[in-house]
């Protein structure tokens, strides 16, 4: 065997070996290499390349979703959610990792968005039953407020 093929599959292993030691693939990456065969010896390529274009493309429609004035938590988690679930079939634990951290401060938000909601419906219920009963809406005074 030729001195610098050699050398390059060296550099191929521990290149691979470091990216498993940072957490960038796991077993899982392996067992998707299992999948492929002498018929197809692009397939990990193949199937890596569509993860990367989908998650840019889901990237691109989240990072536009969090930028509007209501943004619709439970749409961004279910993108979170998606990008998660690809993640962890390629063997990359890093990015299934952010996404379940993404995930969990979605619902976080989302959870107090419904609370606050609920409180302000209330508020805005119990105004109109004042006014319906002839009733004004008496104003606050700083005072009046709590810390």
């Amino acid at each position: 065997m030729d001195a610098d093929l050699v050398q390059m599959q060296k550099k191929l292993a521990d290149y691979k070996n470091a990216l498993f030691k940072e957490g960038i693939l796991d077993s899982q990456y392996l067992e998707l290499h299992e999948l492929q065969d002498e018929s197809n010896p692009e397939f990990v390529v193949e199937v890596v390349y569509l993860f990367l274009a989908d998650s840019e493309k889901l990237l691109d429609d989240l990072s536009i979703d969090l930028t509007q004035q209501n943004v619709d938590f439970k749409k961004a988690q279910a993108q979170a959610q998606k990008m998660k679930g690809s993640s962890c079939s390629i063997g990359a634990p890093r990015v299934r990792n952010a996404c379940k951290a993404f995930q969990d401060f979605c619902l976080e938000e989302n959870i107090q968005f419904v609370l606050v909601k609920s409180k302000l419906k209330a508020l805005f219920a119990l105004e109109q039953e004042v006014v319906a009963a002839g009733g004004s809406i008496p104003k606050m005074q700083p005072i009046d407020l709590i810390d």
